[in-house]
């Protein structure tokens, strides 16, 4: 009875083991559901039901791999003997049948049995992978919410627009007023519907149209809208009784504006207007210089993206192609549409426009230069810079101009890399008309060519044998390193000719070893192509890694311009006649006068405002002084109402009511001068050494310091 209460005790051990594993593979598919159903929907707007299909994915994966259920009886004893020494190693004796058991394991059995009615069902381990799973799924749960919380306050503020207003300090309004209803009329340009609102704050788009609706409690004479102190609109009288004001007006600038009525004025209110932005376009491909090597295909692919705040009503592209060089080259300009239908106005277009060179007569060494304009809803236009096509020219390439004259530093066989292009056009022309053997045997000939060539051209590189070669070095540049700055070693290790390493046999700067490195990779790819019998897959290489050498060979040359003076005639009866009276001193004179400084009533606003934290009154001259920086206020308020427009009804309290000052009103304005003010810049001055060259004041550091 006692080894079947032992074997009980076993039981429900393992069964508290087999639930906490899989109540955290639960938990662990929850969480990972939650997170990867949160990325579903809100990036790529999957429904919510997603989840559970992942939930469900999961805890199968995580059941299948853990298999919890086949964790045995012994395994759980092995895992009591582990944690229990009082059991002595000795669980697994109660899993086994009497007849198996000898005297002495009898015996310990009876004592383990004992034991194991004192040991609870679980153990602290049990719960480890529930603890971390808890805190993985409260994580997921937690990003999905804030993300839930961002998407809703992005969709919000795109929905409503500039309709929601945003005000830090509540609107206060004149208590003659019992209602307002503004409406605004937003431009067609921006393909917005009108809307209503009943604050006085306005956050409207540029061009709008607003109209103000007052009702007063009380009949009034006068109902005037000002505008940043400075333009004053009357409002009409809509009753007999004089309770109902309307007017309207273009809002085009930013600034505040107050409600007067029979002359009591209002707080400031914000006007705030949303410019209408140009469209943004980005070219993806091609490149801003793009060069077609013989052999490719010669077209061009434009791929681009036109944004707009309020929509694209149409792109061109403005290509133009330069024929001839010299004197006589010529232009000839198109305009080019795009496939995509404008009509929509959409806020963004991804474009698309294949161009067949040819099909704008153009032929090898000409040059296309295009560049794309975006027109806006609102007639705004911009354009992109200029990008660049060009053909490459064989005949230019291959041309002996300029292999004459001037000053050629490059050896004779440089130049052979034309004479393999022209074997290897030669073979293309007679292969129909020669044996297949033979056209692969020059055509491996022309690789061996190819080959003494790529090694006699890599002896400039220390390349003493085929092993050192290696076109494809991709090791960054330690010059340009963080690390090495002012390392002198770093520099000399660069530059300095070493023979025992190939690298640096030759005494090249890194930017022509680099260039001369990328011909013989050329090189090498086409005498790949030559020994595959692919001749005319090799001709492009070929022609890259000529004109390559060209370049180099004109980098190389050196032109030193011819200079020469001609001294303009001397007169003769003036020669060693020492008189100099025609010739005076310069004089240079120059009236300095200091300049006003603008911001001089702010400085003496803020000296002012220190004494009225002290002394909360102020004279006449210190109120001329604030007036004078009021007016300097409401003029930073009218084109910054948003940091400005606070001060400024600060600034108004303060001269209104000189009785009762408050200090956050204080601060309030002495937090925009500062804002304001622009910092003086320090001039130079020379400062005069003490006689003693700084010896007294070392001294008596120095013997603080001992004394210390």
């Amino acid at each position: 009875m006692a080894k079947q209460g032992g074997v009980c005790k076993i039981s429900a051990i393992h069964q508290w083991y087999i639930g906490c594993q899989l109540a955290a593979d639960v938990l662990f598919a929850a969480a990972i559901s939650i997170a990867a159903g949160g990325v579903l929907f809100y990036l790529f707007s999957f429904s919510k039901l997603w989840m559970v299909l992942v939930f469900v994915i999961n805890l199968l994966v995580l059941l299948l791999i853990r298999k919890v259920w086949t964790v045995s009886y012994l395994s759980i004893s092995g895992f009591l003997d582990q944690h229990y020494p009082q059991l002595e190693e000795s669980s697994g004796l109660v899993l086994k049948s009497a007849g198996e058991l000898n005297l002495l394991e009898t015996l310990q059995v009876a004592k383990v049995e004992e034991q194991l009615h004192q040991i609870p069902l679980w153990h602290s381990s049990f719960f480890r992978r529930i603890k971390l799973a808890l805190l993985l799924l409260i994580i997921a749960l937690g990003i999905n919410w804030a993300a839930g919380k961002y998407v809703l306050q992005s969709h919000a503020d795109k929905t409503t627009g500039a309709s929601i207003i945003k005000t830090t300090i509540p609107e206060k309004v004149l208590p003659q007023i019992a209602a307002v209803d503004i409406t605004i009329s937003p431009p067609g340009y921006t393909g917005k519907a009108k809307r209503e609102q009943d604050k006085f704050t306005l956050n409207v788009e540029d061009g709008s149209t607003v109209t103000w609706k007052i009702s007063t409690n009380i009949a009034v004479n006068r109902v005037s809208l000002l505008f940043n102190d400075k333009a004053s609109v009357a409002l009409k009288s809509l009753n007999v009784d004089k309770t109902r004001w309307q007017t309207q007006k273009a809002i085009t600038q930013t600034g505040f504006y107050q409600v007067s009525v029979d002359g009591k004025l209002s707080d400031l209110y914000q006007v705030q207007v949303i410019k209408d932005q140009p469209p943004v376009i980005h070219i993806k491909t091609p490149r801003q210089y793009t060069y077609i090597d013989a052999g490719e295909a010669q077209k061009v692919n434009i791929s681009a993206t036109a944004n707009d705040d309020y929509g694209v009503s149409n792109a061109l592209i403005f290509a133009t192609v330069a024929k001839g060089s010299g004197e006589a080259v010529k232009f000839k300009e198109y305009k080019l549409d795009f496939s995509a239908s404008f009509s929509g106005h959409q806020a963004q277009y991804n474009l698309q426009k294949m161009i067949s060179l040819p099909a704008l007569n153009m032929e090898p060494g000409d040059e296309l230069y295009f560049y794309i304009q975006a027109t806006d809803t609102h007639e705004q236009q911009s354009r992109t810079d200029v990008y660049t096509v060009s053909i490459q020219d064989t005949a230019q390439l291959l041309s002996m101009d300029g292999m004459l004259s001037g000053v050629n530093q490059k050896p004779e066989f440089f130049r052979s890399e034309r004479q393999i292009i022209l074997d290897t056009e030669k073979l293309l022309k007679e292969k129909d008309s020669i044996s297949t053997d033979k056209f692969k045997s020059r055509s491996n000939d022309l690789g061996v060519d190819q080959k003494l060539l790529r090694l006699r051209y890599g002896k400039f590189l220390g390349e003493e044998s085929e092993s050192d070669i290696n076109p494809a070095d991709g090791q960054d540049d330690p010059v340009g390193d963080i690390k090495n700055y002012g390392n002198a070693n770093v520099i000399l290790d660069k530059y300095t000719d070493k023979h025992d390493n190939a690298e640096d046999a030759e005494f090249f700067d890194p930017a022509l070893k680099a260039q001369l490195k990328a011909t013989l990779t050329e090189m090498w790819k086409a005498e790949l192509q030559l020994r595959l019998y692919k001749p005319q897959d090799a001709l492009p290489f070929e022609y890259k890694a000529l004109r390559l050498l060209k370049d180099l060979q004109q980098k190389s040359r050196m032109y030193v311009a011819k200079t020469s003076y001609n001294p303009p005639p001397l007169k003769l009866d003036k020669r060693l006649s020492g008189d100099l009276s025609k010739i005076s001193q310069p004089v240079n004179k120059q009236d300095i006068k200091p300049g006003t400084d603008q911001f001089e009533n702010l400085k003496k606003a803020a000296g002012v405002l220190e004494q009225l934290k002290v002394k909360p009154q102020a004279n006449n001259a210190d109120l001329h002084v604030l007036s004078l920086a009021n007016q300097q206020l409401s003029l930073q308020a009218s084109v910054q109402p948003g940091i400005y427009l606070p001060a400024l009804s600060a600034m108004r309290r303060i001269l209104s009511n000189q009785n009762n000052i408050k200090l956050n009103d204080i601060a309030l304005v002495e937090k925009a001068i500062q804002k304001t003010l622009v910092p003086v810049k320090k001039i130079p001055t020379a400062t005069q050494a003490p006689a003693d060259m700084g010896l007294s004041n070392d001294y008596y550091k120095n013997l603080n310091h001992l004394n210390r």
